[in-house]
């Protein structure tokens, strides 16, 4: 394992390996840049087939988040942290209390959040030893994915207007991953009468959004295929290669999931093909977007209006993306290095 020489390294700050015997800790923080100030990304748990997986993981999440954080306007570099382990038997209270003794080691460099299979209750834990921790809206519902599934909706319905002048309300979206903020987009899509496929790997999650919302399920791993307007992965990274784009039928890609584009070249590939492409860090943003401030009580109709603002800057987006010739994804990186570089 290299981390100067790793594919996905690009002038990190910090990359810190922790390790905790009692509780069997092994985690990664990654800080990418705090050039616009402290590191704020959330910290993830899997199961990683390799420690190099693991790295790279936190290595492009890290720099996804330094983006992100620019490009929405906030004054936060970007940092992330992954937790080797399966979150199922392994996560515990102590786990969560040794990885919170990590980040407040870092002194504040790096605020941590929730992401992949650790959630606000487990972020709840890590705080009882850190403060540096992001703040959440502790006094609505605590979770910040209503946030994003809210910014997503709203970055799906604008990329509809400008590549067909329609809307949501007669749309065919495929969603795939039912997560907290999959299943909350389909709530959303639903109310406002689009047409859902859903396609995730937890038949019980399959079953209530076909429930609830009237989708159609989806075998796994075809739901890119599908004959629909828009596209949305909403689980994990790496679903949009040369492998995957030529079998795409939608017109737009927007979904919640990190790192989609398993390539930079991917981004031209979908240029080429047709296809408009949502850019990720930013389409998915409404979370840190909600962020509150410490010691001022959170106002959830604020959050909800900072959030909308992705769709003016998906629009500057598609525009210069339009003027330059170049792909939506090379244009947000434009439009975010303008801020932090």
């Amino acid at each position: 394992m290299q981390v100067f020489h790793h594919p996905d390294f690009e002038q990190h700050e910090c990359v810190c390996f922790f390790s905790e015997k009692l509780s069997g800790l092994k985690a990664i923080i990654a800080i990418h840049s705090t050039k616009l100030g402290p590191a704020m990304g959330g910290c993830r748990m899997r199961p990683y087939d390799s420690e190099d997986d693991a790295l790279g993981d936190a290595l492009r999440l890290s720099k996804g988040m330094t983006y992100k954080n620019a490009l929405a306007g906030l004054s936060c570099g970007g940092g992330k942290a992954v937790i080797i382990g399966n979150p199922e038997i392994e996560k515990t209270p102590d786990l969560l209390r040794a990885f919170g003794h990590c980040v407040e080691r870092l002194g504040g460099l790096y605020v941590t959040g929730e992401d992949s299979n650790i959630g606000t209750s487990d972020i709840a834990v890590v705080s009882e030893v850190t403060p540096h921790v992001r703040k959440l809206p502790l006094d609505q519902t605590g979770d910040p994915s209503m946030f994003t599934s809210w910014g997503l909706f709203q970055s799906i319905k604008t990329a509809l207007v400008y590549k067909y002048g329609t809307d949501s309300r007669r749309a065919a979206v495929a969603i795939e991953g039912l997560g907290r903020v999959g299943m909350e987009l389909c709530r959303l899509l639903h109310e406002d009468r689009a047409t859902l496929m859903v396609s995730d790997t937890d038949a019980r999650k399959v079953a209530l959004a076909t429930s609830r919302f009237g989708a159609n399920a989806v075998p796994v791993g075809i739901l890119h295929t599908s004959n629909v307007d828009v596209y949305a992965p909403c689980a994990y990274g790496g679903v949009l290669n040369a492998r995957t784009i030529p079998e795409i039928k939608a017109g737009i890609i927007a979904g919640a999931a990190n790192n989609q584009l398993a390539t930079p070249e991917d981004g031209n590939r979908l240029k080429t093909a047709g296809i408009l492409y949502c850019p990720d860090y930013l389409v998915n943003a409404g979370g840190v977007l909600s962020t509150g401030q410490q010691n001022v009580p959170f106002d959830c109709q604020a959050a909800y209006d900072r959030v909308v603002r992705i769709t003016t800057t998906l629009l500057d987006v598609f525009k210069l993306a339009n003027n330059l010739d170049i792909p939506t994804s090379e244009a947000a990186d434009v439009l975010a290095r303008r801020r932090f570089v």
